[in-house]
């Protein structure tokens, strides 16, 4: 099978280019944004996360022997779109947003420049691409936010398609997660892995002890035993009598977790198992993990409702032209102006206003040039591919500290659970 990510588009991509290039006007200069009309309803603020996967996609964005002969014998493309097909090759620019920053309402978070025709082929890859991980990146972050200190732990494997799922523990990383289950995020990704046990293990040996045991063994006194599969107090007590006051930590799955977790905690301090973690499960979200802040747990494993994107699935990113060339040479200003679904022309150039203390006062969007910017303001827009190379590679971590830099000046509210507007408005500038 071939390896390009070509065909990861939607076919309108193709039939948009053929009928330019019989046009004349496929070699236009044009310019394309990503952004979001508005946040999930209730959100405020969204965390960029795809950069790095959309990057490594537009290297392997070809259209090979293979890929042209189906466009062809599928009658999508005519002989002349298929020759030029072969020797596409993206040799424009892009800007955006560094990962693991955050984004609000009509943020440029990816400002693609080049032809017509070679530009307009990368509008499904990149929705692709960051619709999904931005989603996962900012439902994440608000359940590191709610978690504060306390690890997080990425668990959705089961809960989306296979490859989406390794997708989502690399944005989940981003925004704040300690570690995944997934095995190939950790070999794709270098994520640190963990996983220990389900309650298929304790109902396969003929008691719990037996399991425990066979567990402890294999893995060691530092392992995390699943303690409600029958009676939680029991299996605790089990668990703390076979590996010692050294037991590395229970699971909780199921039930009242602010209960469970204050009495099993009273239960493992009285056996004297003081430094033994309790990690608890089940369904979690940014609002279950708040719930719990008073609780005496220690770790969070989320799964469902990370990988959905905690209600908002996708990001609501569109990719919209918003300037092209004229027939005189000159960049002229086009916009959509549908119900709506309007869009502000002309190439966008981004900051963040900040007051004196640092912190995020307003995101600030020059048309057509950068904006008037002070000492305490931050540019927004980073080289990602200039002349179609990529020059805007880093390693995840890089993302993973930016957006804990990015939180953090954010006003207070930003961080609220409950709904609310954006944290920061957005203005326009326009040119002089």
């Amino acid at each position: 099978m071939s390896a390009t990510t070509a065909l990861l588009t939607d076919q309108y991509e193709l039939t948009m280019l053929q009928a330019a290039l019989a046009r004349g006007t496929a070699r236009r200069r044009s310019v394309f944004e990503v952004f979001a009309r508005r946040l999930p309803e209730g959100r405020r603020y969204g965390v960029v996360a795809g950069t790095g996967r959309f990057l490594d996609a537009v290297e392997t964005f070809r259209f090979d022997g293979e890929t042209l002969r189906f466009l062809r014998e599928a009658g999508i493309v005519d002989d002349a779109t298929a020759d030029w097909l072969a020797d596409y090759r993206f040799t424009g620019d892009v800007w955006g947003y560094a990962e693991g920053d955050v984004f609000f309402p009509h943020s440029p978070l990816l400002v693609v420049e080049g032809t017509f025709a070679e530009a307009v082929l990368l509008e499904t890859l990149a929705l692709s691409v960051f619709n999904f991980d931005s989603a996962v990146a900012s439902a994440a972050s608000r359940m590191t936010a709610a978690a504060g200190a306390r690890p997080c732990i990425e668990m959705g494997s089961r809960r989306a398609h296979e490859h989406a799922a390794v997708a989502a523990a690399r944005a989940a990383r981003i925004a704040g997660f300690d570690s995944t289950s997934n095995l190939e995020a950790g070999r794709t990704y270098g994520l640190p892995t963990r996983g220990t046990s389900a309650h298929s293990f304790t109902l396969l040996h003929d008691s719990e002890q037996d399991a425990f045991t066979a567990q402890i063994s294999s893995l060691g006194k530092e392992t995390t035993l699943l303690v409600d599969t029958y009676d939680v107090a029991a299996a605790v007590e089990t668990g703390v009598r076979i590996a010692g006051t050294g037991l590395g930590a229970v699971r909780l799955d199921s039930g009242d977790l602010l209960s469970l977790a204050t009495e099993v905690r009273r239960q493992l301090d009285e056996l004297g198992a003081t430094d033994t973690r309790i990690v608890v499960t089940s369904d979690l979200d940014e609002h279950a993990i708040a719930a719990l802040a008073s609780a005496p747990v220690d770790g969070y494993g989320v799964g469902t409702s990370l990988v959905t994107g905690s209600g908002a699935p996708t990001a609501g990113l569109v990719y919209k032209l918003v300037s092209r060339e004229d027939d005189d040479g000159t960049m002229v200003s086009v916009e959509k102006r549908s119900t709506g679904k309007s869009s502000v022309g002309g190439r966008k150039y981004a900051w963040r206003r900040r007051d004196g203390r640092g912190v995020a006062s307003a995101e600030i969007l020059g048309l057509g040039r950068s904006p008037e910017a002070d000492s305490d303001d931050r540019p927004l827009l980073v080289p990602l591919i200039r002349d179609g190379e990529v020059v805007g590679r880093e390693p995840l971590d890089a993302a993973r500290r930016r957006h804990v830099t990015a939180r953090a000046e954010l006003p207070p509210t930003a961080l609220q659970l409950s709904r609310g507007e954006p944290a920061i408005p957005t203005y326009y500038e326009e040119s002089r």
